[in-house]
């Protein structure tokens, strides 16, 4: 398949960051609830003052409530249009957008650059607090609050089950025609000196409430309701276990997306929209 940019247009990278509370995830709803997508290619349309919406294309669409520090997109301008207003973009659109979301970087994408296609590795934090007291009301949005007093060393234990490539059926929600082939390269936890545990969750590609179902069985693990192989057995047996908790989306916060070096986008562009299957698993022609 193709990426090349049409004839007269520019692709342009944008670096971006949101608080997810308000919004009903990344991608743009048909009933028009209040989407990140929308809101900035609204400001978009509005700060160049295009007749035209210029979609955007997203690393990685975060679920409504889950929040993102290090998002990356990308939208293909008119060279026009784009040299008329880059000077000047980043800040108009500071000026247009609500404080919840913010543009860091506009800059021209190097040939081959697909900002969810040339994606390596996306990486999440998911943040949690076994505090009695509860979460720190500063934190409240984006730290979840625990009941169970949760043992770290138990979590990462049963974490390591589930690192490497593995098809990840049981941890996420089944989609028409979508792999759930993926490659989990870290999971972790460390508990902060503020007390808060972080998990640490990287890998080249997620499915839907694939982190979330992660970190609701890992916490499992780690109050003492489960045992620690119960992970990868639930791994290992392919489907949806009724006990592993889709936790809630506003402790989990998109924190950085991985590129490879410019020559080697374009390869990676490809190679990300073959539909992948495990060693030895059955296939067709």
């Amino acid at each position: 398949m193709s990426d090349d940019v049409q004839d007269g247009f520019v692709r342009v990278r944008l670096d971006l960051s949101y608080d997810g509370r308000d919004f009903s995830g990344w991608a743009k709803q048909a009933r028009g609830q209040r989407t990140v997508q929308g809101d900035v290619e609204d400001a978009l349309r509005i700060v160049t003052r295009s007749e035209e919406t210029y979609e955007l294309t997203v690393a990685g669409r975060t679920d409504a409530g889950v929040h993102a520090r290090g998002q990356v997109a990308h939208v293909d301008l008119p060279v026009e249009l784009w040299e008329e207003h880059r000077d000047k973009l980043l800040r108009r659109l500071a000026g247009r957008l609500a404080h919840d979301v913010r543009i860091w970087s506009l800059t021209e994408a190097p040939s081959g650059f697909n900002a969810r296609f040339s994606a390596i590795w996306r990486r999440y934090a998911y943040r949690v607090t076994d505090n009695p007291g509860g979460v720190d009301p500063l934190l409240r949005g984006h730290v979840l609050r625990y009941d169970w007093a949760l043992e770290a060393d138990a979590m990462n234990e049963a974490a390591a089950a589930l690192v490497g490539e593995h098809d990840f059926a049981a941890y996420c929600k089944w989609r028409e025609g979508a792999t759930t082939i993926r490659t989990l390269q870290e999971l972790r936890w460390e508990r902060r000196p503020d007390g808060v545990l972080e998990a640490t969750v990287k890998a080249d590609a997620f499915c839907h409430n694939m982190v979330r179902s992660l970190v609701g069985a890992l916490l499992f693990v780690g109050d003492g309701h489960r045992p620690v192989d119960w992970p990868g057995k639930v791994l290992a047996a392919g489907v949806r276990d009724s006990a592993v908790h889709v936790v809630r989306p506003h402790g989990l916060t998109l924190e950085e997306v991985g590129y490879p070096a410019d020559e080697l986008l374009a390869a990676r562009n490809r190679e990300a929209r073959n539909k992948r299957s495990l060693p030895g698993s059955a296939g067709c022609c």
